[in-house]
């Protein structure tokens, strides 16, 4: 089957990538940013996401209210979002209005004034973010967890940052952030849905035009270490991360993690949702994930409990966790490869899914996944790949993270010891 994606490069690097979905009256477009919070020096932690508020709040040509009036009256919508290795700006319009998504978005990062009454006024807003952040544990459990699995790094540092860092994030640290990493080079533009590559192309070709040389992209290694962060509320729920060491996107493993946590705790029919939930009744909400970055990823385990069920329940998943490479069946496998291979082909079905999927992964990969390649990768996972990937993550020091009524929970030594003696 041919492919939908064409990529063309323009003269100052930047990509322009499209996936065409004939009889769509929509159209997704955005720019992905090779550049997230692992990029940040620590004492501007915070400066990736700071600078995504402020993108929005006015340009040379258009005030923040502009900027929400025109893709609101096309019906469309515009947001962004800020991750640990990459920054993402887009927008959904119906396809005749494309011109316009990329008009506003390629004003946005070319053009951003950073008014300062604006940016007081946004430092507040990502003031109230953060203290949300921390008066919602389910939210704050994973950014304790991260810090803890890789500690001391930017890797490790929340992507909000803390209230004392925006505090003093000086408008010049914001502009240089911005004038040191968005580049042609480091930014793809990517757009799927009703669209036609040559006009997008044209289109990118005509905005994109003030976009500078990449002054520093490269980021500071990762290096896994785990451990334990524990804060200790009077709550009803104990909200308990317990983690591991996984694989990076590098290879085909990224598909066997994922067919794991499907398996392990990514549905209703996974070990941990019967085990745990449907035949102990210990937690409301159990989940796994796996997360893969460029040089490391994590792997781990989402539970909220009550005080009183926390000491049953640590043991019964240390114990689900450390049987299963010997216990795997070959229904159970079937079930999770098709559960992935599922998620991944329903997330293609939306331009917004395809154009998010697309600039991922030509800022991961340099080149878009095929679908079918994908596929194929996934059902190529079978149960000696499982094995051997569960062995490996399991053996790795746990990360744990836990807020809540805690005097009930084990040492994290006793919980090492479980998973080092199974």
């Amino acid at each position: 089957m041919m492919s939908s994606v064409r990529i063309d490069t323009l003269s100052n690097g930047l990509r322009v990538a499209t996936d065409s979905m004939p009889g769509t009256r929509t159209a997704s477009v955005g720019v992905w940013v090779g550049t997230g919070t692992r990029a940040e020096p620590s004492e501007i932690n915070g400066v990736a996401h700071f600078l995504e508020h402020m993108a929005f709040k006015g340009t040379k040509s258009r005030s923040a209210r502009d900027i929400a009036e025109e893709i609101e009256a096309a019906g469309g919508y515009l947001n962004a979002y800020t991750a640990r290795e990459n920054t993402a700006y887009y927008a959904k319009v119906l396809a005749e209005d494309l011109p316009l998504a990329v008009d506003i978005v390629s004003d946005i990062l070319q053009n951003p004034t950073f008014d300062e009454v604006e940016l007081e006024r946004e430092r507040g807003v990502i003031l109230q973010e953060i203290g949300q952040c921390h008066d919602t544990p389910d939210d704050l459990v994973f950014d304790l967890f991260q810090e803890v699995a890789y500690p001391d790094q930017s890797m490790g540092r929340p992507v909000l940052g803390t209230a004392d860092s925006v505090r003093r994030m000086p408008r010049e640290s914001i502009r240089d952030f911005m004038r040191q990493r968005y580049a042609g080079r480091n930014m793809i533009l990517c757009a799927a849905g009703g669209v036609d590559h040559d006009s997008v192309l044209a289109l990118a070709e005509e905005k994109f035009q003030t976009l500078g040389a990449v002054q520093d992209s490269e980021v500071p290694q990762a290096h896994y270490q785990g451990g334990e962060h524990r804060l200790d509320r009077d709550s009803e729920q104990v909200h308990l991360l317990l983690g591991f060491e996984g694989p990076s996107f590098a290879g085909t493993e990224y598909y066997t993690a994922n067919v794991l946590s499907a398996l392990l705790g990514g549905g209703m029919s996974s070990r941990l949702f019967q085990s745990i939930r449907e035949e102990r009744g210990l937690v409301y909400s159990i989940y796994s994930f796996a997360w893969t970055f460029a040089d490391t990823g994590l792997f781990g385990i989402y539970a909220g409990t009550s005080e009183d069920d926390v000491s049953e329940l640590v043991p019964v998943m240390a114990d689900e966790i450390l049987g299963l490479a010997d216990t795997l069946t070959d229904a159970e496998i079937a079930r999770a490869v098709t559960q992935v291979k599922a998620s991944l082909l329903m997330s293609r079905e939306s331009s917004g899914g395809r154009c998010d999927q697309l600039g991922n992964q030509m800022l991961v990969h340099g080149r878009a996944l095929d679908e079918a390649e994908q596929v194929a990768a996934v059902e190529r996972v079978g149960k000696a790949e499982l094995q051997d990937l569960a062995r490996r993550i399991f053996a790795t020091t746990p990360t744990l993270s836990a807020i809540g009524p805690l005097s009930r929970l084990e040492s994290y030594d006793r919980i090492a010891d479980r998973l080092r003696a199974a």
